[in-house]
């Protein structure tokens, strides 16, 4: 299963890219269309403020989240 992590590039941190396997910056229309599409079945779509955002589907790791934030 390929791994989608946020890239955190947008205003606020929002995500308008993210990195999907080896590709480095998928737009985030593509990548919450391939989610919708099925092609990541570990990942959902949510909505926010009427923008749509790829997500992990939920587990107990933080590891394993769309935005891995390092600790300070």
């Amino acid at each position: 299963m390929t791994k989608v992590i946020g890239n955190n590039d947008g205003p606020s941190g929002r995500n308008e890219t993210y990195k999907i396997g080896d590709r480095k910056k998928v737009q985030r229309k593509t990548a919450v269309r391939e989610v919708k599409a099925g092609k990541h079945p570990g990942a959902h779509v949510v909505e926010r403020n009427g923008e749509e955002y790829v997500r992990d589907n939920p587990d107990n790791s933080k590891k394993d989240n769309v935005n891995r934030r390092k600790n300070k």
